[in-house]
Formats: C-alpha cells, structure tokens, sequence
C-alpha cells in the first residue's frame, strides 16, 4: 500500500508538528483522535496515516508493528470487517523512532458518528444494532479463546464506517493502531511507549491511578457498551440514548444487571472531563516543551474536540 517509502521519509524529515504546511510534501488533516490525529499526504491518494512518535528504540517499534500486524489478523478472525493497512518505520537522527500505520480511505462521509448527527432515529437505532451486533463477534471469539487469547476493542461510533452493501450498511472498523490483547491472561501491549504522548508531569498519576482501568475497560463488554451509548451525548444526539440502552440491555450477558440512561449520563460526564483536562495539560505540555524549554514537541495535537 505505502508505495513511496522515500517520500513518507521526507516527509518525517521535514515535518513540523506543529505546522503541517512547514513540509515541502504537503498534507491536510482529515480526522481527530482523542490521543492523535489522521491525515493524508497528498501524493499518497487513498491512504490515511496514523502516526506514531514513541519509540526510543527501533526494536519496540518493530515490536509494536508486529501486534498491530497480529491484532488486524485476529480482528479479522473474528468476523469483522477491516479496510486494508500497511505500516512503515521511520528513523531521523536525534528524534524517536516514528511508526506510521496507514490504512484504506474509507468514504468520510459514512463514518458512524457522522451519519448519526444527520440521520432519523430508525436509521440511527439500525446503526447503533449493527454496531452491537459486530461487537457480539469479538465477545464470542473471546469466549471460545479463553484464556489462550482474549481481544480488546474500542467500539465507539467514530472507530466505524458504514459501507453501502447492496443498500444495507455494512460496518468496517477502523480504529486498529492502538493493539490491546491478552494471551494466557497476560496483557501484551506495553503502556511506556503510549505514556510517552502525556505530559511529563502527569505520568507518574496515569500510570498510578489510570492506566490499569483504561487499558481494562475495552475488556469488559459492559463498559464497551457504555461507552457507545455515551457517544450519543458527544455527537448532540442525547434523545437516542434510552433506545441505545434498551438495545445493549438485549445483548448484555444474562449475569450482568441491565444498563440504565443515569449510568451512561454519569459515565460521560465523568469521561468528557477527563478527557477534556488531558488535552488542556498537554497543550500546555506543548506550550512548556516549545516556547519555555525550546525543545521540538513530537506530537500533532488535535483542535477543539466536540462534547
């Protein structure tokens, strides 16, 4: 797929974090991620790139490189569907070790948060079921895995694309470049390398208090379907959420109590806060890296996120 393996290395050599436009090989951003951004590079055409500055060292990022490898392939053994990817490492002197995951471009447009700002509520309840129903395949390969192999999965609307299948949408996830799976029990991903995009003064708390819950979560098909149903706050569509939790309440495991609305409402406005502080210290991480200390800061921050 990443064809020209010497322009993504100009590309890295040139870039400005901070300005995109600074590089003679141009680039837009496409999308925003809660901890990174997508974008495309304009003579790459119907490719997006994740891109990854976290490694210290060359063999943590083939490490890493070869779980996002694993991790598609066992996503994809599990029945769901994945747009078609490719990864490439990049070094620069003085600078870390870079992956960039790039992947299909899928048509923006059908992307699962996107629909449910503009669709009717039966269009989005058949959305917010064929998403439910997809993630039912990840807890039932788990089950059948267990304890050889159990995956994680972050469900949330933005991480899906309905594709136009014979007029019925067909999702295809797209939110694979952070691999989170167990084998024997054991978590495999290694969170020092994740830590590195935090602020300096802040990972010794993260690590402490919430890396453990944050990296578990996306085990736990409760609070995957939370999470969901929270969504529907953040995309201004508040009024489906009663209807989302009488539909995760059908595919809950029996032994679990049912969701309530006052749940997923708690859980949000505990999540947005979180989240919305985290990016307030990192932009003022950015702030101390570039302008007090006068250092280059790796990572290209995402603007105002909508909540």
């Amino acid at each position: 797929m990443i064809k020209d393996t010497e322009l993504l290395f100009r590309f890295e050599k040139e870039l400005n974090p901070q300005d995109l436009n600074a590089s003679s090989v141009a680039a837009k951003i496409v999308g925003y991620g809660e901890i990174s951004v997508i974008f495309e590079i304009e003579s790459m055409p119907g490719i997006v790139f994740k891109r990854l500055p976290i490694f210290p060292e060359r063999r943590r990022a083939e490490k890493y490189r070869d779980m996002y490898r694993d991790y598609c392939a066992y996503l994809t053994e599990t029945g769901l569907t994945l747009p078609a990817s490719d990864t490439c490492i990049v070094e620069e002197p003085g600078r870390p070790i870079v992956l960039y995951i790039a992947q299909e471009k899928l048509p923006p447009e059908r992307l699962g948060h996107t629909l449910v700002r503009q669709l009717d509520k039966n269009a989005c309840t058949g959305i917010m079921e064929k998403v439910i129903f997809e993630l039912g395949k990840v807890w039932q390969f788990n089950r059948k895995r267990q304890p050889a192999l159990e995956l994680a999965i972050d469900g949330q609307l933005s991480n899906w694309v309905m594709l136009d299948q014979k007029g019925r949408p067909q999702p295809s996830y797209i939110d694979t470049s952070t691999p989170l799976y167990r084998i024997g029990g054991v978590e495999q991903q290694d969170p020092e390398p994740l830590l590195s995009s935090t602020p300096g003064f802040l990972r010794w708390i993260i690590r402490l208090f919430f890396l453990k819950d944050v990296m578990n979560r996306y085990y736990i098909p409760r609070l995957v379907y939370t999470d969901l149903a929270a969504n529907l706050y953040k995309e201004q569509r508040p009024a489906l959420v009663p209807e989302a939790v009488d539909i995760i309440n059908r595919s809950l495991p029996q032994a679990d109590l049912p969701l309530t609305v006052s749940e997923v409402d708690r859980y949000y406005r505990e999540d947005k806060l979180i989240w919305s502080v985290f990016l307030r210290f990192r932009k003022i991480d950015r702030w101390l890296q570039t302008k007090v200390l006068r250092k280059r800061y790796e990572f290209i921050l995402p603007g105002k996120i909508l909540r």
